[in-house]
């Protein structure tokens, strides 16, 4: 499995507005991507949309680069009034995931859920 995020710098001000856009969910329908995990994270300056899945780039490459997804390019204008300057990719070097499904988190701690 691949990872690839793309970051954006937000200008000043423009966070509540970024919340509406991922709010109002992806402007294509994932599931006939062939992505199998996206998220979207937010901070007070920056977003960051995470897209997982098998040669994941290419398939993020190909959304961007497709002219013919009017409701994809229509959306690219709505987040360019509110971001400052050129994304940039940044694509994953170090990830790390659990083999067995971790304990709840009052057990891993020693606690009791009582």
């Amino acid at each position: 499995m691949e990872c690839v995020a793309i970051v954006a710098r937000l200008k000043e001000g423009s966070g509540p507005r970024a919340a509406e856009l991922i709010a109002s969910g992806p402007p294509f329908d994932l599931a006939g991507t062939g992505i199998v995990h996206h998220s979207v994270y937010l901070s007070a300056g920056e977003v960051v949309f995470v897209f997982e899945g098998h040669q994941v780039g290419w398939m993020v490459d190909d959304l961007i680069n497709d002219p013919f997804r009017p409701e994809l390019q229509s959306a690219f204008d709505r987040w360019r009034s509110i971001v400052d300057g050129p994304p940039r990719i940044a694509r994953e070097r170090f990830g790390w995931e659990a083999q067995e499904p971790a304990p709840p988190a009052a057990e891993a701690m020693g606690g009791s859920a009582s």
